[in-house]
């Protein structure tokens, strides 16, 4: 018998006690004690409403890229455009069509789902998905923007420079790391494993968001 394809599997342990230690406007920290193989864990983690980011790439195989400032790292990183799920039960296409617009003025008429990863499982439940976005036109009129969005500067980058960039280590944004790699073997497999926009999100740690 073949072995069965590699996948990552859900699992619930028992809840013993969940604390919330602090809570933002956007991100929390909980602890929570757990039974595992018959012993009482702890853990702390950030919780995260998850997020959803966007490779939209064009008739050139040119990628729009946006290179903004990141506090918490000290970087002014490459990025693909991206965004948080703002509120409970946004749906991430919508969210996705949201960030394209108001991060890089494009509106598509060709949407499909490319990936999804956690970004950090060990301390936090974030979750990202990732659109491919073609058929780009612009929107009517640009969006106002500001704080560390105020000074993005944007370009459009080939994507296999972009793969070659992330090959170097040059580009270590996780988003766009993962899109750019996703996009480009999935381009090799002649874009055969997209999936629906509207694929419902069931691997979101987070279904009560």
């Amino acid at each position: 018998m073949a072995d069965a394809l590699l996948a990552d599997e859900p699992e619930e342990h028992a809840i013993l006690d969940r604390e919330v230690i602090f809570e933002g406007h956007i991100l929390g920290v909980v602890r929570e004690r757990f039974h595992y193989l018959g012993r009482e864990l702890q853990r702390e983690f950030v919780e995260h409403p998850g997020a959803v980011a966007v490779l939209a790439l064009d008739e050139h195989e040119r990628v729009l890229v946006i290179k903004q400032y990141r506090h918490p790292v000290r970087y002014r990183e490459w990025e693909i455009p991206a965004g948080l799920l703002d509120f409970a039960g946004e749906s991430a296409f919508a969210a996705a069509q949201r960030e394209l617009a108001e991060e890089a003025d494009l509106v598509a008429t060709d949407w499909h789902l490319l990936g999804e990863f956690l970004t950090t499982p060990g301390g936090s439940n974030e979750a990202i998905r990732i659109y491919l976005a073609r058929g780009l036109s612009a929107t009517p009129e640009p969006f106002p923007r500001e704080d560390e969005e105020a000074d993005m500067e944007r370009r459009w980058v080939g994507l296999d420079e972009l793969v070659d960039g992330v090959l170097a280590r040059r580009l270590q944004n996780p988003s766009l790391v993962g899109g750019v790699l996703a996009a480009a073997a999935s381009r090799a497999r002649d874009w055969v494993n997209l999936g629906s926009p509207e694929e419902p999100w069931t691997r979101h740690p987070r279904l009560d968001f």
